[in-house]
C-alpha cells in the first residue's frame, strides 16, 4: 500500500525514491516486524491467557516440562500478523513472488490454527487429523508449482550466458556496473524449470533432463509435473520437519530465522543481475522482493523470541510451526533452491527421520522380541538429549551420558544451523 503510495508520489515527495531501494524496504520492514512482534505480542499473549488458552502438556518424564503446562499455545498468530501487515505496507503487492509468499503464510497458517483450535477445544493433542493437514500441504504446493509453471512472471536467465558475458567483459576491461548492465539487457529471459544443484559447473539443473527421452512438447509438460511433484514433496517435508522441531523453547524459532537469513541472501544475489552475473548463479527477474518478505519473516521471529525464549511465556503452536516450514520452503522453490533444502534445512529432517527411525524399529523388534525397543530414548531427537538415561527404558545411543538443559540444547542446534547454512553456500562453489 505505502509501496504503490510513494510511486505515486515519486515526483512529488523528497525521499519517495527510497522505496525503490530494496534494502531500504527490507530495513524498515525489518524493524516494523520486530516492533510489531514485540508491541502486539504482548497484547495477544495477555489475551490468551485471560481466554486461558493453554498448552496442554503430557508428563514424559522431561525435566521441567510439567512447568510449561497452562503457557498460551497459539502464539504462531504472533508471527503471522508481523509477517502479513508489514509486507502489505511496504511490498509491492503486483510482484508475483510478494503474493505467493502472502498466500503460503496465510494457507499454512489457516491449516495450522484448525489444529490448534482442535486441540484446545477438545482437550487433546490430536488436534486436525494428519490426512487434512497433507492435503493442504500439497494443496498449496500444487498452486506454488502450476502458478511457477503458467505465470508468464515467472522466468529465468541462465547463468551460463551471463557468466559467458562477464568472463568477456573483465577480458576486455569493461567492468564498470553500467556497461554490464546495457551488455546484460540482451540476456534471454526463458520459461524453463530449471534449478540450482551444487557440485556442479554453473550449478544448474534442468528437469527436462528426466524427461527428454519422451521428445518434444510432451517431455517440456512432463518436466514441469515432475517439478510440481518436486515443489510438493518440499513444501510437506519442511513443513512437518518444522513442526516436529517445535518442542522446546525457542528452537523452531531460532532456527527458522538462520534459514531465512542464508535464503535472504541468496534471493539478494539471484535478483541482482549485476551480482548474479560476477557470481555465475542464476539471474531470476523480480525475485528481489523475496528479500522484502525475509525482512518481515526475521523480524517477526526475533520479535517473537522475545516470549517464547526460555522459559517461554508463549508457544507458537502449529499455527507457527506449520507456517514456518512451508514458507521456508516455498522461499526456497521460488528462489530456485529447493534441491539445496536438504542439507539447509538438515535439523527439520534430522527430526523428521529420528521419528520415522524410532517407530520403525520399535514395530520390527516388537515382533520380533515381543516388546519394543528404542533407537533414541526419546523422539523428536531434541528430546533424546533433553532425557534422563534410564536403566528401564534403554535404547541403541546412549550418547550423552546425562540429560542436557534445555537451552544449551537450543543454543547447540542453533549453532549447527549456521554451520549448515555456511556450508550451503560452500557447496556451491564446489564445482
Amino acid at each position: 500500500m505505502l509501496y504503490s503510495l510513494f510511486q505515486w508520489l515519486d515526483a512529488d515527495l523528497p525521499g519517495s525514491r527510497l522505496m525503490y531501494y530494496i534494502t531500504f524496504r527490507t530495513g524498515i520492514v525489518f524493524a516494523l516486524s520486530m516492533l510489531m512482534a514485540l508491541v502486539v505480542g504482548r497484547k495477544i499473549i495477555n489475551r490468551l491467557q485471560l481466554m486461558q488458552v493453554g498448552e496442554i502438556v503430557r508428563d514424559l518424564g522431561l525435566e521441567g516440562q510439567m512447568q510449561k503446562k497452562g503457557t498460551p499455545t497459539m502464539g504462531g498468530v504472533i508471527i503471522i500478523i508481523s509477517i502479513v501487515i508489514p509486507c502489505l505496507l511496504l511490498g509491492n503487492l503486483s510482484n508475483i513472488y510478494m503474493i505467493l509468499m502472502l498466500v503460503a503464510t496465510v494457507w499454512l497458517g489457516a491449516i495450522g490454527f484448525l489444529d490448534d483450535y482442535r486441540k484446545l477445544k477438545y482437550h487433546n493433542k490430536d488436534g486436525l487429523k494428519g490426512k487434512y493437514k497433507i492435503v493442504g500441504q500439497i494443496g498449496l504446493g500444487l498452486i506454488v508449482g502450476i502458478t511457477m509453471w503458467l505465470s508468464p512472471k515467472i522466468v529465468m536467465c541462465e547463468n551460463t550466458e551471463a557468466a559467458q558475458l562477464a568472463k568477456q567483459t573483465e577480458t576486455a576491461e569493461l567492468v564498470d556496473n553500467q556497461t554490464l548492465q546495457e551488455e546484460i539487457r540482451d540476456i534471454k529471459e526463458i520459461k524453463s524449470p530449471q534449478t540450482t544443484i551444487p557440485f556442479v559447473k554453473d550449478n544448474n539443473f534442468n528437469y527436462e533432463w528426466l524427461t527428454s527421452w519422451m521428445g518434444g512438447e510432451t517431455g517440456r509438460t512432463m518436466s514441469w509435473l515432475v517439478f510440481i511433484l518436486v515443489v510438493t514433496l518440499a513444501v510437506t517435508a519442511v513443513s512437518n520437519g518444522c513442526n516436529l522441531t517445535d518442542g522446546i523453547d525457542g528452537l523452531a524459532a531460532g532456527t527458522s530465522a538462520i534459514i531465512g537469513l542464508a535464503l535472504a541472501i541468496m534471493a539478494y544475489l539471484g535478483g541482482n543481475v549485476i551480482y548474479s552475473t560476477y557470481l555465475n548463479i542464476m539471474y531470476i527477474p523480480g525475485s528481489e522482493e523475496l528479500v522484502v518478505f525475509a525482512g518481515a519473516f526475521m523480524g517477526a521471529l526475533i520479535g517473537f523470541l522475545w516470549y517464547n525464549a526460555y522459559p517461554a511465556q508463549v508457544f507458537m503452536g502449529d499455527t507457527g510451526s506449520l507456517t514456518l516450514g512451508g514458507v521456508l520452503a516455498v522461499f526456497a522453490i521460488l528462489e530456485r533452491k529447493e534441491l539445496l533444502i536438504p542439507l539447509l534445512c538438515l535439523i527439520f529432517f534430522i527430526e523428521d527421520i529420528s521419528v520415522m527411525i524410532q517407530v520403525a524399529y520399535f514395530k520390527a523388534t516388537k515382533k520380533k522380541y515381543g516388546a519394543g525397543r528404542r533407537v533414541f530414548r526419546m523422539t523428536p531427537i531434541h528430546h533424546h538429549f533433553q532425557k534422563e538415561p534410564s536403566a528401564e527404558n534403554p535404547c541403541l545411543i546412549n550418547f550423552p551420558k546425562r540429560a542436557i538443559p534445555e537451552p544449551k540444547i537450543v543454543t547447540r542446534f542453533w549453532i549447527v544451523g549456521i554451520l549448515l547454512a555456511v556450508l550451503t553456500f560452500i557447496t556451491l562453489k564446489v564445482r
